[in-house]
């Protein structure tokens, strides 16, 4: 049996069922049914202005986001889907600070709703910087369905690394 690296904190029984659609060959199958399309999100500035909505309805009062791109460096295996930094310079006699939000290039070619659950999750941590329940909470306040797109871009993840892409 293949190791599920992307699955290792779930039930037995969840791993069980998913390498049974890799051993068939239906994982990519079951991933398209619940999310037949790619977002159209493929540039700096539509990814941009989309994550600025999110935050304009969700964070209104928080601190503002200075940049979001997609960017090639970010290996999901060693990194993580998406970084979130807060970035500080000095201009003449004052600290100018901002957030920066980078998303692997992975993701431009995927559904909106993983597109979305990495945007939320990195704003998520303008407000909350651990993995607590109040980060959660907020990532659930922000997309409701969070903890199963969470499941469903890791289950993505594990197609993509005995598959080819689907998007």
């Amino acid at each position: 049996m293949n190791k599920l690296k992307y699955l290792t904190n779930y039930p037995p029984q969840v791993i069980k069922d998913v390498q049974k659609m890799v051993d068939s060959n239906q994982l990519g199958q079951f991933i398209f049914n619940k999310y037949p399309t790619a977002h159209d999100k493929t540039s700096a500035r539509s990814l941009y202005n989309h994550a600025m909505e999110i935050k304009n309805t969700y964070l209104r009062k928080s601190s503002p986001v200075g940049k979001v791109v997609y960017d090639d460096k970010i290996h999901v295996i060693k990194d993580a889907l998406g970084l979130h930094t807060y970035i500080s310079r000095v201009q003449g006699k004052k600290l100018k600070a901002k957030n920066e939000i980078k998303i692997s290039t992975l993701f431009k070619r995927a559904p909106i709703e993983f597109l979305n659950m990495i945007v939320v999750h990195e704003l998520a941590h303008i407000k909350e910087k651990d993995h607590n329940k109040a980060f959660y909470q907020l990532c659930r306040h922000m997309q409701p369905e969070y903890h199963q797109v969470e499941f469903d871009l890791r289950v993505y993840l594990t197609y993509l690394e005995f598959g080819e892409g689907l998007y």
